[in-house]
């Protein structure tokens, strides 16, 4: 890359960062071309993106931004995955490395909120936004069922009443 190439890249980078709430940084310990091609197919299906990114480069893009406090993990072969959505990300990196050991968690950042392994194994086991909403929606629907169903009830016990007292008149 030529500089104009990488001020470009920074720029690009530090405009990601600008717009994401999550970003989790692993290690690639020896992943093969396949084993990288499933990750990313994964993670882009998950609504997020896994770029390979100079660590140099990757510092300088973010520089200014919220996402400071995971600079000190960027040593070695490492790879940046972000999204907007925290939980999707976390869910299939956590999955991805329990399977493939050579991908390896070193942390990440929720906002301005640095993570380390145990809190983005954590936020993984969270439902998604997605079942969060339906749950809600569910919570919200629930009681208006059952107001629904007592309201009724007098109404079906006194048409039950009224039945019994007509056989019984029907009876004498």
């Amino acid at each position: 890359m030529d500089r104009t190439e990488k001020r470009e890249f920074v720029a690009s980078l530090a405009a990601v960062f600008a717009e994401t709430s999550m970003v989790i940084v692993t290690r690639n310990d020896g992943l093969t071309v396949a084993d990288v091609t499933d990750l990313r197919r994964r993670v882009r299906a998950a609504g997020a993106t896994h770029k390979v990114a100079k660590n140099r480069l990757a510092s300088l893009a973010l520089a200014g931004t919220q996402f400071e406090g995971i600079k000190p993990l960027l040593k070695g072969p490492t790879a940046l995955s972000w999204a907007d959505e925290p939980v999707a990300v976390a869910k299939v990196l956590v999955e991805f490395a329990k399977t493939n050991d050579k991908l390896v968690l070193l942390g990440g950042s929720l906002g301005a909120q640095t993570l380390n392994v145990e809190s983005i194994k954590a936020l993984a086991e969270l439902p998604s936004l997605d079942v969060l909403r339906a749950q809600l929606v569910g919570l919200i629907s629930t009681p208006a069922t059952r107001i629904a169903g007592v309201l009724q009830a007098p109404a079906g016990q006194l048409a039950r009443v009224f039945g019994a007292y007509a056989k019984t008149g029907e009876a004498a």
